[in-house]
C-alpha cells in the first residue's frame, strides 16, 4: 500500500481496523512484533516506536539503549484469522538508532543493502520459497505431542492424507495476505507438508517466507495442530527443508546465472551457519534428498544446488541445503553477495555432478568437498570469513558463531 499518512488514516477507519501489529525479525530470524491501537498509527508512521532492545535476542550485543521501529505501508496486510470487527493489520517494520542512523543489526536493512548494490551493477534478483513442515497431533493443553497428523506418504491423497483441508485453508489465507500459491501435496515422511508459492523480488520474498511461517502455525494451532519447521523432527523420518529458489538477470541481457552459481558455490562452506543455524541442522544433511557435498546438477535432487526443469528461458537455480530455522533476510543477502561476486570475477562453474552421491566408499567422497558436518565446524568457518565480513557487522557474525 504506497500512500501517504491521511490516506492511510482514512484506509484504518474505512475498514474498521482497531489493532496494528508491528513486524520485525531477531537477527535470528524469529518474528516478534509489537500491537499499537489505530487512533495511535498516524504518529507512528510520521515518527516511529521506540522499543527496548535489551530483551532481543542478538540485539542486545550491539547496545541496551532503546531502538524505534518505522512501519513500512507497503507491507500492510490484513490478518483473516482475526475478528471481522475490530480488525487486526500487520506492517512490517525497518529499525532505526534513536538519531535516524541505521541499525547494523537490522537484518531487513542488510537484505536492502544488498538489493541496491546488485541494482547498482544491473542485476535484478527474483527468490522464491519452497517449505517442508510436519503436522503433529497436540495433547489435552495444545502441546506437540509428536505424533504424526497422518500416516500418509509422498502425494498420497484424502483419506491417507488427512493434511488436505489444512493446506487448503493455508492457502486461502495466504491468498487473502497478497501470497500466491502455486502448488500444495503430502511430502514423504507422516504428517510431513509442502506448499509452494509464487516468486518475488528478494524483499517482498523474505517478507512472505516471515509471514508463510507464522500463517502455517496459526492455521494448523487452530486446527488442533502443532506445524513444526524443524529440520529434523522425527530421527528416523525425512527431515525438512527451506529450498530457496533464485534467479538473477542482468539488465544488460547477459547470461549470469552460471557466475551466479559458481560464486554461492564458492562462498556456501564459509556461509553454512547461516543456512544451517543448529545442531539439528546436520542431521537432515546427507540423508534423503537433503546435500552433503558441494556441487550442483541439472538432474540429481541430492546435489546442493539443482537447476530444476522450467519453459522456455525460466531457469533458476535452488539451494537446497537450508531449513527453516534461518533468517530469510540474511540468507537472501548472502545469496545475492556470493552471487554478485561469481558476476563481477566472472568464475567458471565447474561442470554438473550427475552421479548420485549417496553411499560412496572413502576414495570416492574423498573427490568432492562437503558442506560443514558440524555447527561447531560450520562456526569455525564463518569466524574466518573474509566474505561474511565484507558486508555482515562483526557483531551479527559472532552472535551467529558463539549463539
Amino acid at each position: 500500500m504506497d500512500c501517504s499518512v491521511k490516506e492511510f488514516m482514512q484506509y484504518i477507519e474505512e475498514e474498521d481496523i482497531k489493532f496494528i501489529r508491528l513486524t520485525f525479525c531477531d537477527i535470528y530470524g524469529t518474528p516478534k512484533n509489537i500491537s499499537v491501537m489505530a487512533n495511535d498509527i498516524g504518529r507512528v508512521l510520521e515518527n516511529g516506536l521506540a522499543i527496548n532492545a535489551s530483551f532481543i535476542k542478538g540485539f542486545r550485543d550491539y547496545s541496551s539503549q532503546d531502538l524505534v521501529l518505522h512501519p513500512d505501508p507497503a507491507t500492510t496486510s490484513l490478518l483473516p484469522w482475526r475478528p471481522e470487527h475490530g480488525k487486526v493489520i500487520r506492517m512490517f517494520c525497518d529499525i532505526s538508532l534513536t538519531d535516524g542512523t541505521p541499525f547494523r543489526g537490522d537484518t531487513r536493512y542488510i537484505l536492502k543493502q544488498a538489493v541496491s548494490k546488485a541494482e547498482a551493477q544491473g542485476i535484478t534478483y527474483r527468490f522464491g520459497s519452497r517449505m517442508e513442515f510436519y503436522l503433529f497431533k497436540t495433547d489435552e493443553d495444545g502441546n506437540p505431542s509428536y505424533v504424526p497428523y497422518d500416516n500418509a506418504g509422498y502425494m498420497d491423497v484424502a483419506p491417507l492424507d488427512k493434511g488436505e483441508n489444512v493446506r487448503r485453508e493455508i492457502c486461502l489465507t495466504l491468498e487473502r495476505m497478497g501470497i500466491t500459491p502455486v502448488n500444495s501435496h503430502h511430502e514423504a515422511g507422516p504428517g510431513q507438508n509442502e506448499i509452494d508459492y509464487a516468486s518475488s523480488d528478494p524483499l517482498t520474498a523474505a517478507d512472505h517466507a516471515s509471514t508463510f511461517m507464522m500463517v502455517v502455525k496459526t492455521i494448523a494451532a487452530r486446527n488442533g495442530l502443532y506445524a513444526d519447521f524443524s529440520p529434523k523432527p522425527l530421527t528416523d523420518k525425512p527431515g525438512s527443508g527451506f529450498h530457496i529458489n533464485l534467479r538473477a538477470d542482468s539488465n544488460s541481457g547477459d547470461q549470469v546465472m552460471p557466475f551466479a552459481i559458481a560464486g554461492i558455490l564458492k562462498n556456501i562452506y564459509e556461509s553454512t551457519v547461516f543456512f544451517n543455524p543448529t545442531e539439528d541442522s546436520y542431521l537432515r544433511l546427507g540423508e534423503d534428498s537433503a546435500p552433503r557435498y558441494i556441487t550442483w546438477s541439472k538432474d540429481n535432487l541430492g546435489q546442493l544446488i539443482r537447476i530444476p526443469p522450467a519453459p522456455g528461458t525460466n531457469s533458476y537455480a535452488q539451494l537446497r541445503s537450508p531449513n527453516a530455522g534461518i533468517n530469510p533476510y540474511l540468507a537472501f543477502a548472502i545469496l545475492i553477495e556470493a552471487s554478485l561476486e561469481g558476476i563481477k570475477d566472472r568464475i567458471d562453474l565447474e561442470k554438473p555432478t550427475n552421479k548420485v552421491l549417496t553411499d560412496l566408499d572413502t576414495d570416492e567422497a574423498a573427490l568432492y568437498k562437503t558442506l560443514p558436518q558440524s555447527l561447531a565446524e560450520a562456526r569455525k568457518a564463518a569466524s574466518g570469513s573474509s566474505f561474511l565480513k565484507s558486508f555482515l557487522d562483526e557483531t551479527l557474525i559472532n552472535s551467529y558463531c558463539n549463539r
